[in-house]
């Protein structure tokens, strides 16, 4: 309901219901000796037509009919109809936290549901019921990892997005943790980062693909870091794990990952949602909720939630985290998107991304001045303008691209590097007018 009126004598009925008799009163009982807010300083009413005509010019603003090749952990693919029509149903639309599990069956096998699914797609035996977004559910994961260990050290490597390095150096700047992030390179090299696995090492964080799309086997870290006792970690995009090897299969001993590609819409930053997946040894120090599959006396199935690790039950101080809910919503759209395009599906739309990908480089690169680098990669890759990336991506704008990710925006030596996305969503004709207007923006800046 985008609107609820109150009608003067409403308001009179409510006040008089928590016995107050003015809303100057509401507020002194509320506020103690906190001053009243100044309400007299906004401004006067207006109209519904006049303020969401203006809105809607706010919205018009924001150029959302750009062709989209920006990526660094967020894509632009295609929802089917179905995910936003099953999301929207009232039951679950409205439900929230089932604190009382034993009346949210359906919200409880939604759950279970969805953990099942995220352990098919990264290999691993168990997952929580989501958490807030990639980046927290890496943070997550290094605390599990602390718990799991009890070393207070953790390795990150510079090829980690620089947005969830940024979070992780704010959760932990107040922890008894040393964080130790490694210079960003286009590909991990183990050598270099054995003397940083320690005996004071807890864990090990890579990116799978890595911040600048490159594909990576991991193997030789997580065998170093494992005859070192140290645990290895990764940030994971979902759908590249349709066509990659999955994590549990390299031996990674945690999994997270951002889900927003699993049937969610940009939405300008969100809402979102973070999987987090492990090993059943690990299960104890799993975070969050974890919903399980039972039967009652007279042998129907049922759902629970097996696990609550978190201080507002049992566990008070000894809880694992402070989560104390699941991106339910969030949770099942990605389910029903799984389900809806299937195993096959999503393999097909990984093996049209990375096509796609292979193309738009090939593309681009017939482009004079135009660089890339020799690595594998799965729907992202770098290209080495002859220019600023950030001005050119600007004046691409204007030709109706949003053209890549800057990378100097976060890595001030790598300024003319331009980080490209390509999705299932982006056509042929669109990637060749992408390359068109590129040289045609390249030439200008002569």
């Amino acid at each position: 309901m985008p609107y609820i009126p109150l009608t003067a004598a409403e308001k009179r009925e409510m006040l008089a219901e928590v016995g107050a008799a003015s809303m100057d009163e509401l507020w002194t009982q509320a506020l103690g000796n906190e001053p009243r807010p100044a309400f007299d300083r906004l401004p006067a009413g207006s109209s519904e037509y006049k303020v969401t005509r203006r809105l809607a010019e706010l919205a018009a603003q924001n150029a959302t009919d750009l062709v989209c090749f920006v990526g660094s952990g967020f894509y632009d693919h295609f929802i089917p109809a179905s995910v936003g029509d099953v999301s929207a149903r009232a039951e679950f639309a409205t439900s929230y936290t089932p604190y009382q599990p034993e009346v949210a069956q359906g919200t409880l096998q939604a759950i279970y549901e969805y953990q099942s699914a995220i352990c098919r797609l990264t290999g691993m035996e168990v997952a929580n019921a989501s958490l807030y977004d990639g980046g927290t559910a890496l943070f997550e994961a290094v605390m599990m990892a602390v718990r799991i260990t009890k070393r207070r050290r953790a390795v990150l490597l510079g090829s980690v997005s620089p947005i969830y390095r940024e979070m992780l150096r704010c959760y932990c700047s107040n922890l008894d943790l040393d964080l130790v992030i490694t210079p960003p390179q286009l590909q991990g090299e183990v050598a270099e980062l054995e003397p940083l696995l320690t005996e004071e090492t807890a864990c090990v964080i890579v990116q799978y693909p890595n911040v600048f799309g490159g594909v990576e086997d991991w193997r030789p870290l997580i065998e170093s870091a494992h005859e070192r006792g140290v645990l290895a970690l990764c940030s994971a995009y979902p759908i590249a794990l349709a066509l990659l090897t999955s994590p549990g299969e390299l031996g990674f001993d945690i999994v997270t990952g951002e889900g927003q590609s699993l049937g969610l819409p940009l939405s300008f930053g969100g809402p979102y949602l973070g999987f987090m997946a492990t090993w059943k040894k690990h299960v104890r120090q799993l975070p969050g909720r974890i919903c399980g599959r039972t039967v009652d006396r007279t042998g129907r199935d049922g759902f629970v939630l097996t696990l609550q690790t978190r201080e507002q039950h049992i566990r008070r101080e000894r809880a694992t985290s402070n989560i104390c809910t699941n991106q339910g919503l969030c949770a099942l759209r990605a389910l029903a998107y799984l389900t809806v395009v299937g195993k096959q599906g999503l393999v097909q739309v990984a093996e049209v991304c990375a096509a796609k990908a292979v193309f738009a480089r090939d593309l681009l690169l017939q482009i004079p001045r135009v660089r890339s680098y020799d690595q594998s990669f799965f729907n992202e890759f770098v290209v080495r303008l002859p220019g600023d990336a950030a001005e050119v991506v600007g004046r691409m704008v204007e030709r109706g691209f949003a053209a890549g990710f800057p990378l100097g925006r976060y890595f001030p030596q790598r300024r003319n590097e331009l980080l490209v996305a390509v999705t299932e969503k982006r056509t042929r004709e669109e990637i060749r007018g992408l390359a068109v207007a590129l040289e045609a923006v390249l030439a200008e800046c002569r």
